[in-house]
């Protein structure tokens, strides 16, 4: 058991972790700064098991893992504000979607001699806040350990430990094949749900049909993912944005085979694409991504 734990952030994976830390008794006390009045508000309404700290100082120093559930572009400016009160022991890790370019304002910033293990826990939701955490949100969810030439191997180690007491599933990656990975499966699929939508927008803007209303099951799920949050969401495009737009360029070019295929009839091809790309599908099942219900298990 660790003695103390700081959340920096408490939102929906903040607020989910320290659930769950208190559930598990992975610490004796876990501490939660965060910035916002009406999540404060929240949190003491809910009755959140923890101790609300008004200066980040005041709990860095006691706390034996500190991490970030902040969006990351806030990254800089807690470190700065933090740096003189860090010390080496401290394991210090964070929920960020890309890791090359925070990687790059850590190693500017943080202070010699403390380390940083970055985290990738893939869960979440289009929903945030403290209200919407929820205890089991990491259970058996991938968690991605990023392990670069610098990373210190005991704090990994432990932290490797953390995570899977949390519930999750581990593995490790390097930064680089990290958010090449993470452009396709996840940063490309929000874009897109962000500009189908935003193509629905301007399509009944401009014909004047109360088109929203008559959502099929694709623009409901979509709609669902481009409801997420946009600051964090904006971090991720900017900060992952060489290969995000790799991701786009691939995603045009399969988009123009399709519409060539539609404009030429061309029947043998289009049903190949259609029918291979069912596959995936298949396999997120098989590996237990997903439920094999229809309609994602809606009643």
């Amino acid at each position: 058991m660790m003695k103390n734990v700081l959340i920096i952030g408490c939102g929906l994976l903040g607020s989910s972790l320290l659930r769950k830390i208190i559930k598990k008794k992975i610490a004796k006390k876990v501490f939660v700064f965060e910035k916002l009045k009406k999540n404060i508000t929240k949190i003491k309404k809910l009755k959140l098991p923890c101790v609300i700290v008004k200066k980040l100082e005041d709990a860095v120093s006691k706390s034996d893992l500190i991490i970030f559930c902040t969006p990351m572009s806030e990254y800089k400016k807690i470190i700065l504000k933090i740096n003189k009160y860090l010390m080496p022991r401290q394991i210090i890790t964070d929920v960020g979607s890309s890791k090359l370019k925070s990687a790059a304002i850590i190693k500017k910033n943080l202070k010699k001699k403390i380390f940083w293990t970055s985290s990738h826990p893939i869960a979440g939701s289009e929903v945030s806040g403290p209200e919407h955490g929820k205890e089991n949100l990491f259970e058996n969810k991938w968690c991605i350990l990023i392990k670069d030439k610098k990373t210190n191997s005991i704090h990994l180690k432990k932290l490797n430990s953390f995570w899977k007491k949390i519930g999750s599933k581990t593995t490790f990656m390097d930064s680089e094949k990290h958010d090449k990975i993470f452009s396709i499966t996840s940063h490309l699929p929000h874009l897109i749900a962000y500009n189908l939508v935003k193509s629905a927008q301007d399509f009944e803007k401009k014909q004047k049909y109360d088109l929203i209303k008559y959502s099929a099951g694709g623009l409901r799920d979509f709609s669902r993912i481009a409801a997420s949050n946009e600051i964090m969401w904006r971090d991720i495009f900017f900060d992952n944005r060489k290969n995000v737009s790799k991701a786009i360029d691939l995603f045009i070019k399969n988009l123009k085979e399709f519409k060539n295929d539609i404009n030429s009839k061309k029947n043998k091809s289009i049903l190949n694409k259609l029918s291979q790309t069912k596959k995936v599908r298949s396999k997120i099942i098989k590996l237990k991504q997903d439920t094999n219900k229809p309609d994602f298990g809606r009643n």
